[in-house]
């Protein structure tokens, strides 16, 4: 339950988290919260039998924390916790998990998603009343974000709309360069590469659904922020096949295979696109020069348009981006008032200064 401020002044306690799965991601935020005087680690959410009774500090790299790992839900619902970061992880299917996250709300514990529930008014008002339903019951706010989408495809061109005027479009484009993921389920089941041209396109239906599922929600996000309401959104994809064997960190991707993908969404008023988000997914950048080299660009064009770009190391930064993003949403979240929360309800959500800065 969001903390109420004592007459006093603000509440100087630390809030107390619990961090739902323990990938690269979540392994991230607990070294956050542990680095953090102003958070506190009250409980780990684990999948793996091997990690149930571990420690979470050690499960982080760290010195035990004195919290130890559970696969039992019913335990983390009945701890006392101000706020879950709930990564699930790249595999889990948009939304498949509402049941789970209403609980959580319902339970008195903030929910910040790492994947999905950067706006979920895109979806309906089935689904936003059953979250609006769990924040009344259990006094708390929902808040999605990360880097692509949660950030990158909406809050960054949203921040940048500031600068201009009579906006026509925005676009937003991700490049990611998959040669040194060292995960086959990632790179193959997940991004499609090395699989034959037939098997890639049997397997086209779940995943346009999982990538329309997330990236509606950004545009939806960006439109309502301008303004304006999308009629529709079109969907797109396209792909290219190796031309040769070659080898990636997670295996081999035969000739004739996916090598590369580009997925475009497109968000039509009167049949016209005001917003585009491209993600480009290439099993081996170096040898596919389509659709640019890795990082992001976004474009804002107005009067006057505006145009940010990044490199390749900010790609391949995006797990400890998200994890960060998260951690300093914690004490924005929790202060807010109950029901979802998108970036166009709260306040700036800003870092932290390393402690480095005060202490020489």
């Amino acid at each position: 339950m969001n903390p109420a401020a004592p007459e006093s002044g603000p509440s100087t306690r630390a809030l107390r988290v619990v961090q739902w799965a323990t990938g690269a991601l979540g392994r991230s935020v607990i070294r956050g919260v542990l680095d953090r005087p102003d958070l506190e680690l009250a409980g780990v959410r684990v999948y793996d039998p091997a990690k149930v009774g571990v420690d979470g500090g050690t499960l982080a790299g760290r010195d035990p924390a004195g919290v130890t790992a559970t696969d039992d839900v019913t335990r983390i619902l009945e701890l006392d916790a101000d706020c879950v970061v709930y990564a699930p992880g790249p595999f889990a299917m948009p939304f498949d998990d509402l049941d789970t996250v209403c609980a959580l709300l319902a339970s008195g514990k903030n929910v910040i998603a790492t994947t999905g529930y950067v706006y979920p008014h895109s979806h309906g008002p089935r689904l936003v009343n059953q979250l609006e339903d769990a924040c009344k019951r259990g006094g708390t706010s929902l808040h999605g974000l990360g880097v692509n989408p949660g950030f990158m495809s909406d809050v960054m061109p949203l921040t940048l709309s500031r600068l201009a005027r009579q906006i026509t479009h925005v676009y937003a484009r991700e490049c990611s360069d998959f040669s040194g993921h060292p995960s086959w389920r990632m790179v193959h089941d997940m991004a499609g590469f090395g699989k034959s041209e037939e098997a890639y396109l049997a397997s086209m239906g779940v995943a346009r659904a999982a990538m329309r599922s997330i990236f509606c929600e950004s545009l939806h996000l960006v439109a309502a922020g301008l303004g304006l309401t999308l009629d529709e959104i079109d969907t797109d994809v396209v792909y290219r096949l190796a031309g040769e064997d070659f080898d990636v960190a997670a295996g081999r991707i035969p000739r004739g295979t996916v090598a590369a993908a580009r997925w475009t969404f497109s968000g039509l008023i009167d049949q016209r696109p005001v917003v585009t988000v491209e993600a480009v997914h290439k099993s081996d950048a170096a040898r596919i020069s389509d659709w640019g080299r890795p990082g992001y660009s976004v474009r804002v064009h107005g009067r006057p348009s505006i145009t940010l770009t990044t490199g390749e190391d900010w790609v391949s930064n995006g797990i400890s981006a998200a994890a960060a993003h998260a951690l300093n949403a914690i004490p924005v979240v929790c202060a807010a008032p109950a029901g979802i929360r998108t970036f166009l309800d709260l306040p700036p959500i800003l870092g932290r200064a390393s402690p480095r800065v005060t202490t020489g």
